[in-house]
């Protein structure tokens, strides 16, 4: 390395970003210690405030508030008046980290750091191989999951995902039986069963912890009547003559997800339909080193990836497989039509049919 040229400019770009990540992970930790203090909700109702008014509003300590609200203006996730010395929040700013119907950003934050609370298990995974469940980590990981994802499934699910498959809508409307597979903490199923009444859903999830809490927060949104959950794997929920399965962020985190597709076509009816949502990706690495894939892979060595290998796989997807792998997976189960049907920025949703 002594004899070695540094690229000045190339240093600094990379000092650059280095700067920015660490800001980044410094900001983590204050972005969820906002959200539990109901600092965010508090400006976004009153601001702007200064620190001692935040304080005094939230039954906190000044000091404190004060160096939190600095911290958040120059991450520009707070908006500040230096003529005033008061902080508040705009419209976009509360939508973000304020709104509970937002897009509650800080539970993304919620669920990385309690992943990082496993780093030591996940090292130690790295030389022994084995894998580590998500019913593994703390509560923190599913909840955090469930509020980062929730918007994203509220604002697509029932205007865009179901309306690319043909004819699906007007069959949930008229009632089948829908199956949720891997349906976490149920938001999707809350919103299924809400939207289409006539339909009986049924969340499955193979973590009984997530079932618990699902059927908690059904109860909780006054919907305990109309959603089933039940705990079960992919590969061997009991139900037959389905209209409708979805998977929804989970088909890479399975095992076997080519034993599971082919359970899943065995409890179709002959007209039934698998919905396929996965996280966006392209079919090769280099399509994936952008800023979405960055995410990605980083959330998938604390989740995805050993949580398939603690159910037996030897060469897990991972959460950024791809069209390509998705489509060997339902290939081999024997389905015969797959295709893709719409995708976000976050997303690719895909249909398979027997």
């Amino acid at each position: 390395m002594t004899n070695t040229t540094i690229d000045e400019t190339e240093l600094n770009e990379l000092l650059g970003r280095f700067v920015n990540d660490l800001g980044a992970t410094g900001a983590a930790g204050n972005i969820v210690i906002g959200d539990r203090l109901g600092l965010y909700r508090a400006l976004a109702e009153a601001g702007p405030l200064t620190a001692v008014e935040l304080a005094e509003y939230t039954g906190t300590v000044e000091r404190y508030v004060r160096e939190w609200l600095r911290g958040q203006a120059a991450g520009k996730l707070v908006s500040y008046r230096p003529e005033t010395d008061q902080y508040w929040m705009t419209p976009a700013q509360a939508l973000a980290f304020a709104d509970p119907n937002g897009l509650v950003l800080p539970g993304a934050f919620q669920m990385a750091l309690a992943c990082f609370d496993d780093r030591d298990a996940i090292i130690d995974r790295f030389h022994s191989g084995r894998g580590f469940a998500w019913g593994e980590h703390g509560d923190d990981v599913a909840v955090g999951c469930e509020r980062f994802f929730r918007p994203g499934y509220v604002a697509n699910l029932v205007s865009s995902w179901l309306p690319a498959v043909d004819g699906l809508i007007e069959r949930l409307d008229r009632g089948i039986t829908v199956a949720d597979v891997g349906c976490g903490l149920g938001s999707s199923t809350r919103i299924l069963a809400e939207t289409y009444p006539a339909s009986t859903v049924i969340g499955y999830d193979n973590d009984s912890g997530s079932i618990e809490l699902a059927r908690k927060l059904t109860a909780e949104a006054g919907l305990g009547d109309t959603v089933e959950f039940a705990v079960a794997a992919a590969a061997d929920f009991t139900a037959s003559g389905l209209g409708l399965v979805a998977t929804f962020d989970c088909l890479h985190d399975m095992g076997d997800p080519v034993g599971a597709a082919r359970h899943i076509r065995s409890t179709l009816a002959d007209d039934g339909v698998w919905l396929i949502v996965e996280p966006y990706a392209g079919d090769v690495v280099a399509d994936n080193l952008t800023p979405v894939g960055r995410l990605y892979y980083s959330l998938s060595i604390f989740l995805c990836v050993p949580h398939a290998i603690s159910e037996g796989a030897s060469d897990a997807l991972g959460n950024q497989a791809g069209e390509q792998p998705i489509a060997r997976v339902i290939e081999e189960a024997g389905f015969g039509r797959f295709r893709r049907v719409t995708e976000t920025p976050f997303n690719i949703v895909y249909e398979a049919r027997p």
